[in-house]
């Protein structure tokens, strides 16, 4: 931090506000800069108000850490606030379209509520820590269900049964099946509920609701969007329609077109029309996903029929093995609705980037350089264009690599006209924001909707959530307690010393003046700053150097390095031997080497399996955690391994270590190198190389190795001593013998064992 002026800094802004923790780097960050800066400003930001409804006085813990004294809330329904954006200038003309949905997409929706209630009642009835009021069906289909269960049972999920756990994972397939009702046509939303029945993981360790009565009107009523069974008395129809009967089955292809496709075509249309009217504009169209995003831009440019055509015949007909439908099936009953304002606007439909799309309007002759434009194009900023009057960009609402460009394409487009093709609360509060900043310009917002769907519940949900989370914060702010002096408060200081620690006022003799304590000063790999240890150390009044150390992750003293590991890093450094190779080195350059494992205290863990003794196998397998912790202790006797519950015990145990040792030289910690191996830093007698080769030898141990090489002086002396002189080097005759035969075996009567050996039990004639 002395390397950064920090009084020259005016001030700090904090984004996310609602993030912020005391362990995170924000803080950390905000902590240093307090302490060497007491007059800068600190002021922070957040557009998640539900995000301080958890936790005990998250809002009050979150002011201290951010040190700053004053909270300011602006709901949208603050007086203030809600008569600016009603002014007629700022105001957005929305035009709500509740769209009906159909017989079938009703039938569906009616069996998927059946089957997560179900789940829902025997989640409940197998927990009684799960909070009632929490876990209902309402939360189970808004978008913080996830949330919500993970705050409830990660702390005891070692301690569920294997139904509940089981049960968590299908609620969450389930929310996603009952989100594709809306989100996706009938011919995408059949595929996936088949892979219910055809998927034998799914299908043989299910709870139960797969065999409900409501699953069977599932997987009816997704069955009807795509096929229309037919009926007693057949009407007469044509050679080739009686080729779309699929596979010899009773059931017709009849692909049923969403109906918000039919009404997004609607309002094309009307916007077309207002266009010739005067008042032309760009036309933005938001939906959830890109795949959504590139469906849209299909049924824009080829009609329903020709992208449920398309679908049903590279999916359903080639796996099922049924016939092929033609494109002019069907013709009459399902058009593409945009065929008319491709006559109308004599123009093609294309695609490309937003700097193609004003290139294309500012130089429209210049068409000879579009596919080199789009070779250069990042792929983080990519739309859909689809018609050039009225130019209509489709972007997605979520997913996209970057998550400023919908609001990138906002700005910079400004559209006249908004069709938000999926819900999405914050998009909306973003467009008020956008129409309130430019009075001047015309913003139409149409919002699609499917009247009576979970859909529109979920959007009224987050409304009504997001005016809960405000009216209990104006509630906390008026009995919140914050210091008055945050620049000199408990945050700011360091140390472990407690505040009732008893000072003597004894003073005798001369009255000698105190001598100042003695910093203690840990050196700190780069890499482990984005961990939560380095700050805590600093809390407790510990120095840290950030330097690039190759061997080990913090240096607490010259001769102790400690290894941090993480409970998934353990596990995989020790199955690809990374571990092994970081031990080797510490061991090598360190007199006391330590393996510290550090556990998530609000995640539980452990090595082995707490359930049913029963269960466990009587034997230790060699591929278990348990068992290459106890062969790296057995290789490396000097290592010594620290559990941690936290990082806040990491850090009082780091303390605890440097009393009473001397400080750690950053010189000597950068000289120190994996390759380093003739470093004079090295206090190992014996070259790694020889020493390594020695280790891999038949009857040498780590307990025995240095015996032997004190008194035998190289490999071409090793060679030649007898089976009793090696015996009695060794202490040990099994030993002795078991080198000396692996020295002077020879190379033929080894293959010809072998090859023995291969053969034998063999049978000349297979049964």
């Amino acid at each position: 931090m002395e390397k950064v002026p920090v009084d020259l800094v005016t001030g700090l802004l904090v984004y996310r506000a609602h993030k912020v923790v005391e362990t995170c780097q924000e803080a950390f960050i905000l902590r240093l800069f307090r302490e060497k800066n007491k007059t800068g400003f600190i002021k922070a930001f957040t557009d998640s108000a539900e995000s301080f409804t958890h936790g005990f006085c998250k809002a009050e813990r979150v002011i201290k850490t951010l040190f700053v004294r004053n909270l300011y809330l602006w709901p949208r329904f603050q007086a203030t606030i809600l008569a600016f954006l009603e002014q007629e200038k700022r105001k957005i003309n929305v035009v709500e379209l509740h769209v009906p949905m159909t017989t079938e997409m009703q039938g569906i929706q009616t069996a998927m509520l059946d089957i997560i209630a179900a789940c829902v009642r025997e989640l409940r009835s197998m927990n009684a820590q799960l909070d009632v009021d929490e876990v209902t069906l309402e939360t189970v289909i808004s978008n913080s269900f996830d949330s919500i269960i993970r705050y409830q049972l990660e702390p005891v999920w070692h301690q569920l049964s294997e139904k509940s756990k089981l049960l968590v994972s299908d609620l969450k397939h389930l929310r996603k099946i009952l989100r594709s009702v809306t989100c996706h046509d009938g011919v995408t939303f059949l595929n996936t509920v088949n892979a219910l029945r055809t998927n034998e993981r799914l299908f043989g360790q299910n709870v139960g609701w797969l065999f409900l009565d409501s699953a069977d009107s599932l997987f009816v009523y997704s069955n009807r969007r795509v096929h229309s069974a037919a009926a007693a008395k057949k009407p007469k129809r044509s050679k080739k329609a009686d080729e779309n009967v699929a596979g010899g089955t009773n059931d017709r292809v009849e692909l049923e077109e969403p109906p918000k496709w039919k009404a997004l075509s609607d309002v094309l249309v009307e916007i077309e029309a207002q266009s010739g009217a005067g008042l032309a504009g760009q036309v933005l169209v938001c939906a959830d996903d890109d795949r959504t995003c590139e469906q849209l831009r299909e049924y824009l440019e080829d009609g329903a029929r020709a992208v449920l055509t398309r679908l049903y015949n590279r999916t359903i007909a080639t796996r099922h093995g049924k016939p092929l439908i033609s494109l002019a099936d069907g013709r009459k009953t399902m058009d593409g609705p945009r065929k008319s304002a491709k006559t109308h606007t004599g123009e093609s439909s294309t695609t490309g980037t937003l700097t193609q799309i004003f290139k294309d309007k500012a130089n429209p002759d210049d068409e000879g350089n579009d596919e080199k434009d789009k070779s250069n194009v990042d792929g983080s900023f990519c739309y859909y264009k689809v018609f050039s009057k009225p130019l209509i960009i489709i972007h997605p609402l979520h997913g996209a690599s970057n998550p400023y460009s919908l609001m990138r394409v906002l700005y910079e487009v400004e559209p006249k006209y908004v069709i938000l093709y999926d819900s999405d609360i914050m998009f909306i509060r973003q467009l008020e924001v956008f129409k309130a900043t430019r009075p001047q310009c015309h913003l139409q917002l149409y919002f699609l909707l499917y009247a009576d769907s979970t859909d529109e519940q979920c959007y009224l949900t987050t409304l009504r959530k997001e005016k809960e989370a405000f009216e209990m914060l104006i509630r906390n702010k008026a009995t919140m307690v914050i210091p008055s002096n945050l620049d000199d408060c408990a945050l700011l200081e360091r140390g472990s010393a407690p505040a009732n620690e008893t000072v003597s006022t004894r003073k005798g003799g001369a009255m000698a003046s105190a001598q100042p304590a003695t910093r203690q000063k840990i050196l700190v790999d780069m890499r482990e700053f984005r961990s939560e240890l380095p700050s805590l150390l600093h809390r407790r009044g510990l120095d840290i150097v950030p330097i690039t150390i190759e061997v080990g992750d913090y240096i607490l003293t010259p001769d102790m390095c400690v290894e941090r590991k993480s409970i998934s890093d353990l596990i995989g450094s020790l199955n690809n031997g990374r571990l092994y190779n970081q031990c080797l080195a510490m061991t090598r350059y360190y007199k006391r080497p330590i393996l510290l494992i550090e556990f998530d205290q609000n995640k539980p863990f452990s090595l082995q399996f707490q359930g049913n003794v029963s269960t466990i196998s009587n034997e230790i397998q060699s591929n278990d955690v348990t068992s290459k912790l106890a062969l790296l202790t057995l290789h490396f006797p000097l290592l010594r391994i620290l559990w941690c519950a936290s990082p806040y015990a990491t850090a009082e145990i780091f303390e605890e270590l440097k009393v009473g040792k001397d400080q750690p030289e950053e010189a000597k910690a950068l000289a120190i190198t994996v390759e380093s191996s003739d470093s004079p830093l090295v206090t190992d007698k014996y070259s790694h190389g020889p020493q390594d080769l020695v280790l891999k030898l038949p009857g040498i141990s780590s307990k025995n190795y240095r015996t032997l090489m004190n008194k035998v002086s190289d490999l071409s002396e090793l060679v030649k001593l007898s089976e009793e002189q090696l015996s009695k080097i060794l202490d040990n005759r099994a030993f002795g013998k078991d080198l000396y035969d692996f020295i002077h075996k020879n190379k033929q009567d080894v293959e010809a064992k072998n090859a023995k050996q291969s053969y034998k039990g063999k049978k000349w004639k297979q049964k």
